[in-house]
């Protein structure tokens, strides 16, 4: 692995120079995690933050029940756990690698010490922090507010607006996707015949055609959207 075009293709790190990029790489250490392996788990010892370089993660919490709660997905350029930087507690969540893949670990005291020499990285890692802090309310708020269609087609959306085709493969298994979503497999599956019966998309497994985007809008807004018309 090139480390420093690793870390140039972290979105936190966009925009900085040759230099601070080598900086960073220079802090980094490679990892590989295969498919189901565990990364950390919550409770551990914050020791560093990790980004993805090749496949994904999932951030999931289990409940006192047992029951597993994705609360995040994360692909190339993302990072995680950066909770370790600025503490000196634990992980709130744990992580699995849902692929094989590469990652790049950033050990929290070598991290802090360059943030110490470089400020700017400081301020972005703030603006980080601050972007996940909304995404986590949004997230408790469509929980706690829109029914399972309205979740299901704002995720479509999202996917969609991600990887800039109609044409999408489900990120999740169904199962791990209805925890995602808050709801159970069997839910997702009859929302998911429901909105191909209504002509919002096409199944086919695991992949998924959007069909019908401004319906998926107003469905996504936590309006009913029933008929072809």
């Amino acid at each position: 692995m090139d480390k420093k075009q690793a870390v140039a293709g972290i979105g936190l790190f966009s925009g900085l120079g040759d230099k601070d990029l080598a900086a960073l790489a220079a802090v980094a250490e490679t990892r590989r995690y295969a498919r189901g392996e565990d990364i950390f788990f919550a409770g551990e010892p914050a020791s560093g933050f990790f980004s993805v370089v090749t496949g994904k993660v999932r951030i999931y919490q289990m409940s006192l029940a047992g029951k597993e709660h994705i609360l995040h997905v994360f692909g190339p350029g993302e990072v995680f756990a950066e909770v370790a930087v600025f503490s000196d507690r634990v992980y709130p969540a744990s992580a699995q690698a849902m692929e094989d893949g590469e990652y790049l670990f950033f050990p929290r005291e070598r991290f802090r010490r360059l943030l110490a020499d470089e400020p700017d990285l400081a301020m972005d890692m703030l603006g980080l922090l601050a972007v996940r802090l909304r995404q986590m309310v949004n997230k408790l708020e469509d929980l706690s507010l829109h029914e399972v269609p309205a979740r299901l087609a704002a995720h479509l959306l999202l996917l969609e607006a991600q990887s800039k085709t109609r044409r999408l493969t489900l990120d999740l298994p169904k199962g791990q996707l209805a925890a995602y979503l808050g709801t159970i497999p069997e839910t997702l599956s009859r929302v998911l015949r429901r909105f191909a019966d209504d002509g919002l998309i096409a199944l086919s497994g695991s992949a998924v055609e959007l069909l019908d985007m401004p319906r998926l809008e107003r469905q996504a807004g936590g309006r009913a959207v029933t008929g072809k018309g």
